[in-house]
């Protein structure tokens, strides 16, 4: 297996999955990069959607044993067939090894929220970016689905919404009985997040009287996100109002933060925007403080982020949010404010 490498994200989308834009009805790649980037990882999408995939299939439910007594028959609860690492290795190889200068790592090879199918994450990487890109695997191990699963019904939010308001616990603004909750996963190095903040900053002032949660969501492929969310977390703790203005410097300074001058640049923020950037240091290097971020990334995985940022609204899930209309966005909060939304 391609190991990935390390580079610097230059994408309007932290991370993209294969083939979604929010719409189900367009299958396409998200990337992090023009030009050639775009060329081939499109062709790759291509690929995958047209692609015969030979899975090594793992049975991992065993047949139940007949109930004689009971006069009762066999019953063979449903078995999850995953693909073998090496399938999917081979998988990439095919569809992206033409080219040398693309790498790849497996993230993860996990049954998908629905039965029958096989959720594969995987982490491509190219001299223009890296980005997590997921796709499905069929019952009978015969074919790769590219996009997202969504929630269905006639109240498809619901789910996501009772466990958003059950769990939320970063700084908040705005009136706690606000109709409509707004909730963003960000992550303090990801320069989409970066990007996204106007947009955001926007829409919170465009809605006085919605809620405006942050929760924190450190991207592992990002080398001090995890150290910036702890000091985020101390922060917030701290006071709400300081911990705006940290994270407006934070992303003002991204660019000259690394991982080896983190603590040092943090905590200068932390000091500059009203905090004791001694005191703030100290609480992010605490056990409790990384079981605060965990938590939150729970939370996240829990709802289905898998980049940030990401924005939920009444539990509606938005991504790429710096691409949508400031209108649109408007309209999204309001359409949810509505009674019976």
């Amino acid at each position: 297996m391609a190991a990935a490498f390390p580079l610097p994200p230059s994408a309007r989308s932290e991370i993209s999955d294969i083939a979604f834009a929010e719409n189900v009805t367009r299958l396409r790649f998200h990337l992090h990069a023009k030009g050639t980037m775009r060329s081939y990882l499109n062709l790759t999408v291509i690929i995958l959607l047209v692609s015969v995939l030979s899975v090594a299939k793992q049975k991992t439910v065993a047949e139940k044993p007949a109930d004689d007594s009971a006069g009762k028959t066999a019953v063979s609860a449903p078995a999850i067939n995953l693909p073998s690492e090496q399938t999917v290795d081979g998988f990439m190889q095919q569809t992206v090894g033409y080219d040398p200068q693309i790498s790849w790592k497996i993230t993860s090879i996990r049954p998908a929220p629905v039965p029958g199918l096989a959720e594969v994450l995987v982490t491509v990487a190219s001299p223009k970016g890296q980005q997590i890109s997921r796709f499905y695997v069929t019952g009978d191990g015969e074919h790769a689905v590219v996009g997202d699963i969504i929630p269905f019904g006639a109240a498809p939010f619901a789910s996501a919404r009772k466990l958003l308001d059950k769990g939320i616990t970063g700084p908040a603004r705005g009136p706690k009985d606000a109709p409509v909750t707004i909730v963003e996963f960000g992550d303090l190095q990801c320069p989409a997040c970066k990007s996204a903040q106007p947009a955001i900053e926007g829409l919170v002032k465009a809605e006085p009287k919605a809620r405006f949660v942050f929760q924190n969501y450190p991207l592992e492929m990002h080398n001090w996100a995890a150290k910036g969310a702890a000091y985020a977390d101390c922060v917030g703790r701290a006071s709400d109002d300081i911990f705006w203005q940290f994270i407006a410097k934070t992303y003002e300074q991204q660019s000259d933060i690394t991982a080896e001058n983190a603590d040092q640049k943090l905590a200068a923020i932390a000091e500059a925007t009203g905090a004791k950037g001694a005191d703030i240091a100290a609480c992010a290097a605490m056990p409790a403080t990384k079981a605060r971020v965990d938590a939150s990334m729970a939370l996240g995985k829990s709802v289905d982020v898998s980049g940030t940022p990401t924005l939920f609204i009444n539990g509606r899930k938005i991504g790429n949010v710096g691409q949508i209309p400031a209108e649109v966005l408007k309209q999204l909060v309001e359409f949810a404010g509505k009674p019976g939304k």
